[in-house]
C-alpha cells in the first residue's frame, strides 16, 4: 500500500494528463457509472432521418456524432472550446461535415431554419436560438448533465462549494422554458445515476476536466481531503458519487 507522499506524487501526475476531445478513455477500468435508463444514440437514430440537415451542438472532437454515420453533407456541428475546436477541423471537415466557432448560446452562425434536427449531448444552449434554427416541425433532442450532478461530492471536496443554480438546471425547468418557447415535448427522462470511483487518481483527472463542477481545485489545495477519500477507498473498494441526467426530445410547433 502506498504512503500519502507516494499517492501525492500519483495525483500530481493525474492534474498533469492531457486531455483532447471529449474523450474519456483514461478513466477506463477506473471507474463505474450505473447505465441511464435511456440510450441516447438510440433515441437520436429513432428519430433520425437520412435526409435531415442535422446540427450537432458542441460537439467536443465528434466522437459521438461520427457513431450516428449521418451523412457528412448533412451535418453540421458547434464547438466553443479552441482546443476541441482545432480538432473538429482537422478530424471533421475533411469530411465534409460543416464546422462552425461559437462564442454565445445566443449567436449561433446559422440562418433561420437551416435544419431539421438538433442534437446536445452535454452542451448549454439557448432555447430562442434553438427554435429560430429549426424548420416547421423540427426537432431539439437533448441528454443535459443536470445542476446536481456530484454535488454532494464537490461540497466535500471543494472549500465554500456553492455550485452553478443546482435548483435551475433540470428536467422541470428546462421542460417549462421549451413549452413557453413553442415546443412540444415528445419524451422526457430524469435520472440520477451512481459514479464510483475505484482509484482517487481517477477523481483527480475528472476534477481538472469539468472544472465548473470543481471550482479551484488542485492536488495542493485539496490534498487533506484527497487522502481522506483514499482512505474511504481503501476501507470500501471505491467512493461513490451522484450524477444528474435528464433527456428531453421537443418538437417545434410555433
Amino acid at each position: 500500500m502506498l504512503n500519502f507522499e507516494q499517492w501525492k506524487a500519483a495525483w500530481l501526475a493525474e492534474e498533469q494528463r492531457e486531455f483532447e476531445g471529449w474523450d474519456f478513455s483514461a478513466l477506463e477500468g477506473r471507474q463505474t457509472e450505473e447505465p441511464l435508463p435511456w440510450d441516447y444514440i438510440a433515441v437520436v437514430n429513432h428519430y433520425r432521418r437520412p435526409a435531415d440537415q442535422l446540427l450537432d451542438m458542441g460537439t467536443g472532437g465528434g466522437e459521438l456524432l461520427l457513431k450516428l454515420r449521418h451523412p457528412y453533407a448533412r451535418t453540421a456541428v458547434t464547438e466553443a472550446y479552441p482546443p476541441n475546436l482545432a480538432l473538429c477541423r482537422h478530424r471533421l471537415a475533411p469530411l465534409g461535415i460543416e464546422v462552425r466557432a461559437v462564442t454565445s448560446d445566443y449567436e449561433l452562425p446559422f440562418a433561420d431554419h437551416s435544419f431539421d434536427l438538433i442534437i446536445n449531448r452535454h452542451e448549454s444552449f439557448a432555447t430562442p436560438e434553438v427554435h429560430r434554427l429549426l424548420k416547421p416541425n423540427g426537432l431539439f433532442i437533448t441528454q443535459q448533465v443536470g445542476g446536481l450532478n456530484n454535488h454532494r461530492l464537490s461540497e466535500r471536496l471543494i472549500p465554500g462549494f456553492k455550485g452553478i443554480l443546482p435548483d435551475r438546471h433540470d428536467l422541470k425547468s428546462n421542460a417549462g422554458r421549451l413549452r413557453e418557447s413553442g415546443f412540444e415535448l415528445l419524451e422526457q427522462d430524469e435520472y440520477f445515476p451512481y459514479l464510483r470511483f475505484h482509484d482517487i487518481g481517477a477523481l483527480v483527472y475528472l476534477a481538472k476536466i469539468v472544472s465548473w463542477e470543481f471550482p479551484g481545485f488542485s492536488v495542493e489545495r485539496c490534498f487533506d481531503t484527497l487522502c481522506q477519500l483514499q482512505q474511504i477507498v481503501e476501507r470500501d473498494g471505491y467512493l461513490e458519487s451522484t450524477e444528474h441526467r435528464f433527456l428531453i426530445v421537443a418538437r417545434k410547433t410555433v
